[in-house]
């Protein structure tokens, strides 16, 4: 599986952006899907994880209530809606795909996509 994620940028604080990760291959829908994200300086952190269904969510307690992960698996991709974006948000975020739910083994990455939000 081959990740290509995109719809990074610069915002300002209490904006939203929505980053796209667009995976090739025909099992991409047996996939759990995450996106995490990397500030310099700091420890890889999971953002969000999705089932393979989209039924199931979980959230870093960081961006509960402001980040929702979505996935369209006709369309191969996943999605991270982020709002009320802080300047604590910036880093380069990565989308990766994996099995194994809850405690998933991430074998796949992309390349990941900056987002910076100003104060």
């Amino acid at each position: 599986v081959q990740l290509q994620a995109s719809g990074g940028g610069t915002v300002q604080a209490g904006g939203s952006l929505r980053l796209s990760c667009a995976a090739s291959g025909r099992t991409f829908s047996s996939y759990i899907m995450g996106w995490f994200r990397q500030a310099p300086g700091k420890e890889r952190e999971r953002v969000a994880a999705i089932s393979w269904n989209g039924i199931n969510t979980i959230y870093a307690d960081s961006v509960k209530g402001r980040f929702t992960i979505s996935r369209d698996n006709a369309k191969n991709t996943v999605y991270l809606q982020m709002n009320s974006l802080k300047p604590e948000d910036t880093a380069v975020y990565l989308c990766a795909a994996g099995s194994g739910w809850p405690l998933v083994s991430w074998a796949y990455w992309g390349q990941g996509t900056q987002v910076t939000v100003s104060s």
